[in-house]
């Protein structure tokens, strides 16, 4: 009785049911897509910042910034100094070639002892600490000298070059000479300490990884794009720091849609002796016991290490700028606020048509009150009948939700990033080489916005077209049991 009658009466008022259906599809439909778009960009966050510190680094340890100590800010830039017996030379001039390995101007370091403070303290499951540098490479050539000059100074006297600072080019003349300037980021790790930090988040291209037994040794892993540029090969050898490193292996990221944290990776402790950063650290990556003590690790963490910054995976994200940053700043305000607008709006339409169809049919439920049917029969009828138009909705919004995500996956927008997860330190606005700004911290790449089908996405469209059907029936039920049997016999009257 009760089916016969729901349907009897859905197809009696088929206009209604219609208008119902499509607001609720579309309602559902424009939620589904912006938690799929959100779950996307939550996943291009993760991706950038698992490229950068790796695969369950729950915190990281940096340096807060502080205003610059006296001396410290711009200046020339870095400084290469040539011997009277340096260079190349030819009947054309003398070739001269240079690479340091350096920290940036600027940036923070801090005492590399802080790890033991970190390993020490309550929750701390393991910890890594690495150092940031960058390899600055100088060529030159300065043409021989015609002899009326010899007044003015022998060029195998010996010669400085200071590279140039920001705003200053990249490459400029030397008595006629020309240069180039070129940088490799470059990263220090700890060799038995890889599954956390930058290095557990690659995987193996060629070669082998970094070792415990590569402590104090010259030998580099290289980022497999990177390596490929170069013309690079597992066994090659790559001038770091004026030193000649064995390439031992390539990686590659665990993302396809992020790069890795840096161009080559080297021992920490070769890294601090060539770059005269001797017990210095950039940053720890540290992983808690459990995910339900990151809060405590982090508080236990700064009272432990007032002078530096702890920053969790939620802070990390802040840091993500960008077009990826722009999108999930669209959808966390625009998008949230616009579905749930939308949501509302289509709630109301199901309670209104749903309360006038009632009032339509006085005369019909007052001649079943009047023939027996109790106030509880007449609510579940009309809850019934909202509930199926609510699941009619859930239906095609189920579908046109499909389609949505399914453009969004086909389009595959590209987002660009700009991660700077660290604490910058001081002049780290800056940015450049001569400026100061934790250069080989940041890492700009593009990601790949892709919105996954999830179940919790197909079970919140569901949920929320039984929500919006229950809402209206149950408002509308509660409209029709409020009708007395004397309304429908005046009306028949």
């Amino acid at each position: 009785m009760f089916f016969t009658y729901l349907r009897r009466e859905l197809a009696g008022r088929r206009r209604q049911t219609a208008i119902v259906a499509v607001g609720m599809a579309l309602a559902i439909a424009l939620v589904m897509i912006v938690n799929a778009v959100s779950a996307g960009v939550r996943d291009a966050q993760a991706a950038v910042l698992e490229s950068v510190y790796g695969v369950g680094t729950d915190l990281t340890v940096s340096q807060a910034a502080g205003p610059p100590e006296q001396g410290e800010g711009g200046g020339p830039g870095v400084r290469f100094e040539f011997g009277s017996d340096d260079g190349e030379t030819t009947d054309d001039g003398t070739a001269f070639s240079n690479s340091r390995l350096i920290t940036e101007r600027g940036a923070a370091t801090f005492d590399a002892s802080t790890l033991d403070t970190v390993e020490g303290v309550d929750g701390v499951a393991a910890a890594s600490a690495t150092l940031s540098l960058t390899n600055v490479t100088f060529d030159g050539e300065l043409p021989e000298r015609p002899s009326g000059d010899q007044a003015t100074g022998d060029q195998s006297a010996g010669a400085d070059a200071a590279m140039p600072a920001p705003g200053e080019g990249g490459a400029g003349g030397f008595g006629g000479g020309a240069f180039d300037v070129t940088s490799v980021t470059v990263t220090g790790v700890d060799p038995g300490a890889t599954a956390l930090g930058p290095l557990s988040a690659v995987e193996l291209a060629d070669g082998r990884g970094l070792e415990s037994g590569d402590a104090g040794e010259d030998v580099a892993v290289l980022d497999a794009e990177y390596a490929t540029t170069e013309g690079l090969a597992v066994g090659d050898t790559i001038e770091l720091g004026g030193a000649e490193f064995e390439v031992v292996g390539t990686v590659a990221s665990t993302s396809a849609d992020a790069a890795t944290a840096s161009n080559a990776y080297i021992p920490l402790d070769v890294a601090q002796a060539l770059s005269g950063a001797d017990g210095q650290v950039s940053d720890i990556s540290v992983q808690a016991a459990s995910a339900a003590d990151i809060p405590a690790v982090k508080a236990a963490l700064e009272e432990a290490l007032p002078d530096q910054a702890v920053n969790t995976q939620e802070d990390l994200a802040a840091s993500v700028s960008g077009s990826l940053g722009s999108a999930s700043s669209l959808i966390s305000s625009l998008g949230l606020w616009l579905s749930i607008a939308v949501l509302a709006a289509a709630f109301l339409i199901a309670i209104l048509f749903t309360i006038q169809g009632v009032t339509r049919r006085t005369r019909e439920f007052g001649t079943l009150k009047a023939i027996g049917w109790s106030n509880r029969r007449i609510v579940g009828q009309v809850a019934g009948e909202s509930l199926v138009q609510g699941l009619i909705g859930g239906a095609a919004g189920l579908a046109l939700g499909f389609v949505g995500i399914g453009i969004v996956n086909a389009v595959s927008p590209n987002l660009a990033t700009t991660s700077a997860p660290q604490a910058a330190g001081p002049g780290a606005e800056g940015g450049g080489f001569g400026g100061g700004g934790p250069f080989a911290a940041q890492q700009a790449t593009d990601v790949v916005l892709n919105a996954p089908v999830t179940v919790s996405v197909v079970a919140l469209a569901v949920g929320l077209a039984l929500l919006g059907g229950l809402l209206a029936g149950a408002i509308g039920g509660w409209r029709a049991s409020r009708l007395r049997p004397a309304e429908a016999l005046r009306s028949n009257a």
